[in-house]
């Protein structure tokens, strides 16, 4: 079926093809897991399944709460109907715990949670590997305006909240996350909305209790058990019950 879709775009977990509306396009999670920008490669089996699903359902209710986003509906196993936007690129990471690269790069012991959550933005350009930027970078180079700025920082506040009240609830500490925003024209106006995803792709999460990892941080260290680890997260959320036998299962 993808074979008679026009397809837009190929990322590193995500294949863009062309909805079935003007305004709509089609996202297909894959079980390819990349880290260091690339230079490490694996298909975990079920990874794309599990993700499509905890994104459709952080997405729904965050736009339940009147945060915007590019998400429609679910179409499938691993393919979502979205709302077609306009990329702004940049991508924003908001930390509530010292871990990542922000433990390297500043010497800070892993683990340390932070008096107040830190927001980030970096530039999406992988063969830049993504560098950090500062809000006068983003508009000296119109990237996004002041006011666009001002909207995705409200929006990713919320969203911690949210995410960070959602995973406490079941025992596990939103220690980070990543999200992307894109604009969606309304005549002569634009209007920023979430895009993306939000998975444990995109999110580090440990378990509250013992600190063990339950993100792609499995995979960048060779953790071992990743879909398992996954999958614990959406049988946690209460989603695993929609899941298909071989990923209740576990995957290894």
């Amino acid at each position: 079926m993808n074979a008679k879709r026009k397809k837009l775009y190929e990322g590193k977990a995500k294949i863009l093809y062309e909805g079935p509306e003007p305004g709509t396009l089609i996202q297909y999670f894959k079980d390819d897991a990349t880290a260091f920008n690339g230079e490490k490669k694996a298909q975990l089996e079920g990874k794309g399944v599990i993700n499509n699903r905890i994104s459709e359902f952080v997405m729904s209710r965050l736009n339940g709460i009147g945060v915007t986003n590019h998400f429609i509906k679910r179409l499938n196993l691993r393919e979502q109907l979205i709302r077609e936007v306009e990329i702004i690129p940049l991508e924003v990471v908001c930390r509530n715990v010292v871990a990542g690269s922000l433990a390297t790069r500043l010497g800070q012991e892993e683990g340390t949670p932070l008096p107040r959550s830190i927001i980030e933005f970096y530039y999406k350009k992988d063969e830049l590997n993504d560098p950090m930027v500062t809000e006068e970078h983003i508009t000296a180079f119109n990237w996004a305006s002041t006011q666009e700025i001002d909207d995705i920082l409200a929006m990713t506040v919320r969203v911690n909240d949210y995410l960070s009240g959602m995973f406490g609830a079941v025992g596990i500490t939103l220690v980070d996350f990543k999200i992307e925003f894109g604009r969606i024209w309304e005549n002569d106006f634009s209007r920023v909305i979430l895009a993306d995803e939000i998975s444990p792709d995109s999110c580090r999460l440990w378990d509250t209790t013992t600190g063990e990892k339950m993100d792609k941080d499995r995979f960048r260290r060779d953790l071992g058990n990743v879909i398992e680890s996954y999958a614990e997260v959406a049988r946690r959320l209460g989603i695993m019950k929609d899941m298909p036998t071989v990923i209740q299962g576990g995957l290894h």
